[in-house]
């Protein structure tokens, strides 16, 4: 048995850990979590690198309450880190990705729209369904000419009676009236309410010069060969209409530095579960140090 002056204090029949060795065990765990957090997540929100007064936020992938997945996304993560940019001038914001949950996605677009620095937004490759909301809240949208956006009425999958269902869809009707403003607002006079519920109602793919015409974005860029941060197969089940470019896009092999890139996230998931690892022996460590004998 190890003596209670290596191990900690022995006080009536119970081993403890000393006070300096919990406060250790409990930083080292500390310090994994905060790794761990971010290894789990491919989206970024940081400093921007050549100015002090400016930061950059990364959206590629899935919206969501919760980041179950490393591409995912939530308004309450995404608030937290955006704070901890603190005073900033500029905001630039960099969209690739094909939507997800309606109300994070609008918690992300009020969280923007509130926020004192100016805000670029760059659509690296598209703004599908409550992304392209949250592009909305850019002072300036940025779009590559081969870049594309889709906006569509709010989804729901239902269950119960005829009433339920009718209640339902009553909801997204509201969520439809709720989410209008942001794109007339964005649009001015290029764009009319009736004309935007029936592209609502179309679910409409449209180019960059189409956003351009309608006043959805502000400026036209070069052609941009984006890493896609999406799902081929969750993005068919979601939507119809996807036009044949976006498809192709979706079955291509990796480009440029993507591949480097996918080895990346996998050597950030092996990374991942040794910090579990860690982790669980570091909780251990606490446990047993505290048990009878």
């Amino acid at each position: 048995m190890t003596s209670p002056a290596k191990k900690g204090k022995r006080i009536k029949g119970v081993i403890k850990l000393g006070k300096n060795d919990k406060d250790k065990k409990i930083k080292q765990l500390e310090a994994l979590l905060k790794e761990e957090k971010s290894a789990r997540k491919f989206w970024e929100i940081k400093a921007a690198a050549d100015s002090s007064d400016a930061g950059e936020v990364y959206i590629y992938g899935y919206i969501t309450s919760y980041p179950w997945d490393d591409t995912d996304v939530s308004a309450k993560s995404f608030k937290d880190e955006l704070d901890e940019l603190g005073n900033i001038k500029t905001l630039n914001v960099y969209v690739n990705s094909y939507g997800g949950a309606v109300f994070q996605g609008q918690a992300i677009y009020s969280i923007l729209k509130r926020h004192s620095a100016y805000k670029n937004i760059y659509i690296d490759g598209i703004a599908a369904s409550i992304a392209s909301l949250i592009a909305m809240a850019g002072d300036t949208v940025y779009m590559p000419e081969n870049a594309m956006m889709m906006i569509h009425n709010p989804l729901s999958w239902g269950f119960g009676n005829a009433n339920d269902l009718r209640k339902e869809a009553e909801t997204l009707d509201k969520v439809r009236e709720a989410m209008i403003p942001a794109y007339l607002n964005k649009a001015g006079e290029k764009l009319t309410e009736e004309k935007l519920i029936e592209l609502l109602d179309a679910e409409t793919w449209l180019t960059a010069q189409e956003c351009l015409d309608y006043g959805l974005c502000d400026e036209l860029l070069a052609e941009k060969k984006a890493a896609a941060s999406i799902n081929a197969e969750i993005f068919a089940a979601f939507y119809k209409n996807i036009p044949e470019n976006i498809k192709t896009m979706l079955s291509l092999s990796p480009i440029d530095g993507q591949e480097a890139e996918m080895k990346e996230r996998a050597a950030m998931l092996e990374e991942s579960k040794v910090n579990l690892e860690r982790t669980k022996n570091i909780l251990e460590g606490i446990y047993n140090g505290n048990q009878s004998v």
